[in-house]
């Protein structure tokens, strides 16, 4: 479809009438696809540790305590405020991308057979400025190139194409944070002491089908599944993590810190019911399940010590504590909201950051920032739903973006350090959702084990 201007193409697009082909398409609604992650929990494909199930189901028997829950984390899109867009246009030797690219040698290589050029050298990409992107801009199919480039070379190969999605588009015909259910079975002595960790997780596989295979699964293990949870730097005695791939032609992809958004909620809570059921301070449980003769598990310890301290954290306080390490980064976050009943405010997120050398601090503030308010905003309000395979939800109405009235207070801590420098984007949004869940249970009991809260009964003011 061409215009000379958007308006001029979406009018056109609407007097268009299609009969599509859903033979292949997913079919089943929410509901039908939640039962169907349960019972990948039943019965995992994979043990993905070198401890395996038997082995901490065995060590659960002997307890005197057992924990069990079971996690619920939806669909979700990745919606920044600017919708999927770019611009093609010919140049001497081949094309330009004027694009918010994320992989550019993706899209050259991408690009060069769609057309038919001599190679990637053919394709420039000019990266310019997105608004926004979360992980969209990165697909391994280099999806929204391919139709700009497609239409280009219907157009003649001569003529600029824009592409433009709008939020319709881009919320209904994107790629989504695939659905992630979690269960957990954890047993302690009569000491509160950790006995053993049986740890379950289904979610459809990102990289399986994609260019990235190759490297990224190892003996049917997507790790991105797992991340976060399998590779855990706390110490837990007798931890087994078992996998089941969720099968489902709804396309998936990394979302704003990609497995660890599932994983770090789902550990973080997880290790909140621990500390109550063991009568111990949540963060002196988990600074005593940390060997700081190990040298990740030492600077994990630094950012729970930094943010305590910077929040003036005190045993017995009605507050929400989460830490997690990402993107080589380490994480932690205390929460502090108020609440009236279900009725709840998050009031200021104290965050301590060890990124290594701060080459910019400035920006390093900003991406924490930002990073919290990508993350609370997902697990207030949002969630994906489907009905026989067609997601319902279609624009911000009913996708809701974090309101400004929703932002706390946001102090940032970054620990000095002589590391190497690491990731800054994505390491502030996993313990967000997890120290605000906790410090909601804190305040007002309702343990938040079902995305997003809202769908626990809290609402926020």
């Amino acid at each position: 479809m061409f215009g000379k201007n958007t308006w001029a193409v979406l009018k056109a697009r609407q007097a268009i009438t299609a009969e599509w082909d859903f033979s292949q398409a997913e079919s089943r609604s929410t509901s039908q696809i939640i039962d169907a992650h349960r019972a990948l929990l039943d019965e995992p494909e994979y043990d993905t540790r070198a401890v395996k199930r038997a082995e901490s189901q065995a060590a659960i028997a002997g307890a005197d305590q057992v924990i069990e829950a079971e996690f619920m984390l939806p669909y979700l899109v990745h919606a920044p405020m600017e919708p999927v867009n770019c611009v093609i246009e010919p140049t001497a030797n081949g094309v330009r991308f004027h694009d918010g690219c994320q992989i550019p040698t993706l899209v050259q290589g991408t690009i060069a057979a769609v057309l038919g050029l001599e190679g990637p050298q053919a394709v420039e990409v000019n990266t310019v400025y997105a608004g926004g992107s979360f992980g969209r801009r990165a697909t391994p199919t280099a999806d929204y190139q391919v139709e700009a480039a497609l239409a280009f070379a219907v157009y003649g190969k001569q003529t600029p194409v824009k592409l433009v999605w709008d939020r319709v588009d881009d919320i209904r015909g994107g790629y989504y944070r695939a659905v992630a259910m979690h269960r957990a079975k954890i047993g302690l002595d009569s000491k509160g002491n950790l006995l053993g960790w049986d740890h379950r997780i289904a979610t459809k596989s990102i990289m399986k089908g994609t260019a990235f295979e190759g490297f990224a699964v190892k003996d049917g293990v997507d790790h991105s599944s797992v991340e976060g949870a399998e590779d855990t730097l706390y110490n837990l005695p007798s931890m087994s993590v078992g996998l089941g791939d969720f099968q489902t032609p709804i396309p998936v992809l990394w979302w704003r810190s990609v497995g660890h958004t599932h994983s770090a909620y789902v550990m973080e809570v997880l290790l909140d019911m621990v500390a109550e059921a063991s009568g111990k301070d949540p963060v002196a449980m988990r600074l005593e399940l940390l060997d700081r003769s190990d040298d990740k598990q030492r600077r994990l310890a630094g950012v729970i010590e930094a943010a305590r301290d910077m929040s003036g954290w005190k045993p017995g306080d009605k507050r929400g504590f989460a830490v997690h390490p990402s993107f080589s980064s380490y994480c932690a976050i205390v929460a502090d909201v108020s609440a009236d009943g279900n009725k709840v405010h998050v009031d200021k997120l104290h965050i301590a950051i060890d990124c290594g050398v701060a080459i910019n601090p400035d920006v390093i503030v900003a991406q924490m920032e930002g990073g919290a308010g990508y993350g609370l905003g997902a697990v207030m309000r949002n969630k994906l739903t489907l009905e026989n395979g067609e997601i319902q939800e279609s624009n911000f109405p009913d996708y809701q973006p974090l309101r400004l009235s929703d932002m706390p207070e946001i102090e940032v801590k970054i620990v000095s350090s002589n590391e190497a420098p690491t990731g800054v984007g994505e390491p502030g949004t996993p313990p967000t959702g997890p120290a605000v869940a906790n410090a909601i249970y804190a305040k007002t009991g309702i343990r938040i084990t079902t995305l997003p809260m809202t769908d626990s009964g809290i609402e926020f003011v």
